[in-house]
């Protein structure tokens, strides 16, 4: 069974306190759905400042969540000079922090700095139809010019979740798949 492959550049997602710190406002403005329903791309973007650089651009997506969270590409890792662990999104306890500067101001975060574990995103029911569960770690093959196989994939399973594959855009690159998405087949 084919799982859709979608790539994942680095973003950022606030919680409301920052969004107020950063932005001067409550809300943030949609811009464009993702794959999983109710996620969305915002209109606002902020730079990230590490030790030894920034990118500027990042873009924000919602809504907001408990914690804010940075989600960046091991390449921005030595830009930034943030040794940023691989990690489930979500889980930030431990991390490296950075500061983000907004149009409005500017937020000083002590932990939240991650490069997201590529997982699959599944419902029960594909679950099930998959035979795996939620935690369950993966391999997943991805076909093409310059297919590979993805090791360490990790199973997330929720009811509010759509079938969908997510791999960061270095590791996209690597595996030829582009903006469009990809497709996949759990091997192992």
């Amino acid at each position: 069974m084919k799982i859709p492959v979608s790539l994942s550049n680095r973003h950022i997602h606030l919680k409301q306190e920052d969004v107020k710190k950063l932005f001067g406002k409550e809300e943030l403005t949609f811009k464009s759905d993702l794959s999983q329903p109710g996620q969305y791309a915002c209109e606002e973007q902020v730079e990230i400042v590490g030790p030894k650089g920034s990118i500027g651009r990042v873009r924000i997506l919602g809504p907001t969540r408990p914690e804010s969270q940075v989600e960046i590409l091991t390449g921005d890792t030595f830009k930034l000079g943030i040794a940023a662990p691989i990690r489930e999104s979500g889980q930030i306890e431990g991390t490296p922090g950075c500061k983000l500067v907004g149009p409005n101001g500017e937020v000083e975060l002590d932990k939240g700095v991650i490069v997201a574990s590529r997982h699959i995103h599944m419902s029960d029911k594909e679950a099930e139809q998959f035979g795996v569960k939620d935690k369950d770690i993966v391999s997943v093959k991805v076909d093409g010019a310059r297919g590979l196989v993805f090791n360490n994939v990790l199973i997330r399973v929720s009811p509010k979740f759509a079938l969908d594959m997510h791999i960061d855009s270095e590791e996209g690159n690597a595996a030829g798949v582009d903006r469009k998405g990809g497709e996949g087949e759990i091997i192992s």
